[in-house]
């Protein structure tokens, strides 16, 4: 790389001298709008045979439980059937230690109703609804009756709590959950508009029950940290994701980048294989190190290249 090429790419020079920045094009998987990613999915491939198993779970009605190494595309899957089937904004439920069924079905927020209450009683207005106050999260939100089902991503569900896989049983199986909040309102009050998970709109909930017209598509990932319990397993359809060889590499280099690319990039993509395990490397990374190839980056610099291609496993 000729010296005004290394310039231009060094954005931060880390000489202490301040510059106005001026900020390159950013790779197509990291561009962003003020309502989220840009417009224009990114390109998803899958083998055959892995497709058969997404629709099989289409079919039945059943959660689609996607495990393999991270950087397989399980999380990338679910936007890929959302957006396929046009089935809206994908919900996303990131499952952490923490995380527990009812927070993913809805929040009230008791404390900010009684302030506002009080605050209406004391102004002489009429109290705010009640709905003004509840939240379905992203499961509630699938759950509730719409036009056509939601797509719904439950993200790395070997990272909760041991007992959530079995207390999403009843949620997976009858497809319906009350909020007592709203059940124990009076017969006149039966019908209450509730906000969604989405922050884009509201359904009405009748008498404190959400109950699904269609059951939602659901895909669960898990990074295979532990095993799930036979009663789990059983409600859903299995789908193991291995890492891509070194075709299905050079079709998802094409695809996102473009395959005039490929010839240049070669070189990478053996590194990546000679240094790949599984868990070790992600495909994002191979991608990662491409882009800045053909941005003009000198990737045989000191270390650059070992800071793209790091393993993920076994650092400390």
């Amino acid at each position: 790389m000729s010296t005004s090429a290394q310039a231009s790419w060094r954005i931060f020079r880390g000489d202490g001298v301040a510059r106005p920045a001026t900020m390159p094009p950013a790779p197509p998987w990291r561009r962003f709008s003020p309502g989220g990613r840009t417009a224009g999915p990114l390109p998803y491939l899958v083998a055959p045979e892995h497709a058969d198993i997404v629709n099989a779970a289409l079919h039945l009605r059943r959660p689609l439980l996607v495990t393999g190494p991270a950087g397989t595309g399980k999380s990338s899957l679910a936007r890929a059937v959302a957006h396929e089937l046009i089935l809206g904004e994908l919900l996303r439920w990131p499952v952490n230690s923490r995380s527990s069924v009812q927070e993913a079905l809805y929040q009230y927020d008791a404390i900010g109703r009684l302030r506002e209450t009080t605050l209406s009683r004391d102004r002489g207005e009429a109290e705010p609804s009640i709905g003004t106050f509840i939240r379905l999260g992203p499961l509630g939100t699938a759950l509730a009756p719409h036009g056509t089902p939601r797509a719904l991503l439950v993200d790395e569900m070997d990272k909760g709590d041991v007992d959530l896989p079995n207390d999403l049983l009843t949620v997976f199986e009858e497809g319906v959950f009350d909020i007592p909040e709203l059940a124990r309102l009076p017969e006149e009050m039966a019908d209450v508009e509730v906000l969604t998970a989405d922050h884009r709109g509201s359904v009405t909930v009748h008498q404190g029950r959400v109950e699904c017209t269609e059951f939602p598509v659901v895909v669960i990932t898990s990074n295979g940290e532990r095993d799930f319990p036979p009663a789990f397993l059983r409600r859903c359809i299995r789908l193991d994701l291995p890492m891509p060889d070194e075709e299905r590499l050079r079709a998802i280099v094409a695809a996102h980048l473009g395959p005039e690319i490929l010839p240049e990039v070669d070189d990478l993509l053996q590194a990546f294989l000679r240094r790949r395990a599984p868990g070790e490397l992600a495909t994002d990374q191979l991608l990662n190190a491409v882009f800045l190839r053909t941005n003009g980056v000198d990737l045989d610099a000191d270390g650059l290249l070992d800071a793209v291609l790091h393993q993920l496993t076994g650092m400390v």
